[in-house]
């Protein structure tokens, strides 16, 4: 069995931010059911002795938990390369200078869009001027920096101009990454999914950035799931590359694994992690492929996506073990068509200023202070 190459610990639930894509659960974990900082430390320790590599800080918003410098020192004597992935929102200098003299390796900071008036609408709060603000303090240290912007509907044609911040910014990574339709995006789907045109003009316009910023800025794409012809594998697999801890211990295979009854995730409370990893029946589950069902347990790409996502088979199937059926080769792929066929019938051309406030008064939020 190899080891977990990244951990993803999120420290807490509770969250500055409402964002309309968000994956924390519907049911958050509450601040007093929080894993202690000693418990954390042990967490980590266990996961360098596994074998793991990378540390990945997020929540919520772990910058709300007084002893992320703490943690930070912690994961990095025991060898693990730290990333905080954050909103920014509390990340003053002196807490930013801090956290580097920790031995913070990387920072991973979100925005939700290219100009205030729809970044701010998307996170449900005033934060885009403030997030410029700690990209200007972040790029003052020597440590990784990666800009992190989820693009949907109502904020793609304002894709040059995020591409634009990410540069004035300094980053050495923009990520661009399109919703993935779990937690606040699957019950906001219909308002955030893209048009076909859209999509084309937002590959058309990475094109042209990728080939302007080549070797001054890395530039990740991420397409949305149900417009690609074959599944991505992922998280690399279930229970194959990376393990997420949530708030109070629970160990997960993914972001999003809690949305399929019946499984039973052990704790880091209860269980010595690597049994979890290598034994525990929820990560053995999907793992191989003797539960896969045709067509993917003869198809050739099944070493390359294990059968998809479980999440969204269960999410548009209720058969968490079925292909994932935004694979053109599922039976069931009509699903994810007929879905994407009534977003261009209702929306034949890129958003605009004048219909993107007629949608957003209809979008989920997640409620704020929800979790602590």
């Amino acid at each position: 069995m190899n080891a977990p190459m990244a951990v993803i610990a999120e420290l807490t639930h509770r969250c500055p931010l409402r964002c309309v894509y968000c994956s924390n659960p519907l049911q958050l974990q509450t601040q007093n059911k929080e894993l202690a900082a000693e418990t954390w430390m042990d967490v980590f320790r266990q996961a360098a002795e596994l074998g793991s590599l990378q540390l990945h800080l997020t929540g919520g918003e772990p910058l709300v938990r007084p002893d992320l410098l703490q943690l930070v020192q912690g994961a990095r004597s025991f060898g693990l390369y730290v990333n905080l992935i954050t909103s920014g929102i509390g990340l003053t200098g002196e807490r930013l200078q801090g956290l580097v003299d920790a031995g913070l390796d990387h920072i991973q900071l979100s925005l939700q869009g290219g100009t205030a008036d729809i970044a701010d609408a998307v996170a449900g709060v005033k934060a885009h001027e403030r997030k410029l603000a700690v990209a200007r303090e972040i790029r003052k240290h020597r440590i990784a920096f990666t800009l992190n912007v989820v693009v949907h509907r109502h904020n793609l044609e304002q894709l040059p101009a995020i591409i634009a911040l990410a540069e004035q910014a300094g980053a050495y990574k923009l990520e661009i990454a399109h919703v993935q339709y779990y937690g606040w995006a699957f019950a906001n789907r219909d308002s955030l999914l893209p048009t076909r045109e859209q999509l084309q003009c937002s590959m058309e316009t990475v094109k042209l950035a990728r080939e302007k910023f080549a070797g001054k800025m890395r530039i990740d794409f991420v397409v949305p799931d149900y417009y690609a012809r074959f599944p991505k594998a992922c998280m690399g697999g279930w229970g194959r590359k990376i393990m997420l801890i949530n708030p109070h211990g629970e160990v997960w295979p993914c972001h999003s694994a809690n949305v399929i009854p019946g499984l039973r995730f052990d704790s880091v409370r209860e269980h010595p992690l690597r049994w979890i990893w290598e034994e525990s029946p929820a990560f053995q589950l999907y793992r191989g492929e003797e539960w896969m069902q045709e067509p993917c347990r003869s198809c050739d790409h099944r070493h390359e996506d294990f059968g998809g996502c479980r999440c969204q088979a269960w999410l548009l199937m209720n058969n968490a073990a079925a292909t994932d059926p935004v694979c053109s080769l599922s039976p069931q792929n009509q699903l994810v068509r007929g879905i994407i066929e009534k977003t261009n019938n209702r929306h034949p051309g890129m958003a605009t200023e004048e219909d993107y406030p007629a949608a957003s008064p209809e979008w989920k939020y997640r409620e704020y202070g929800k979790g602590g």
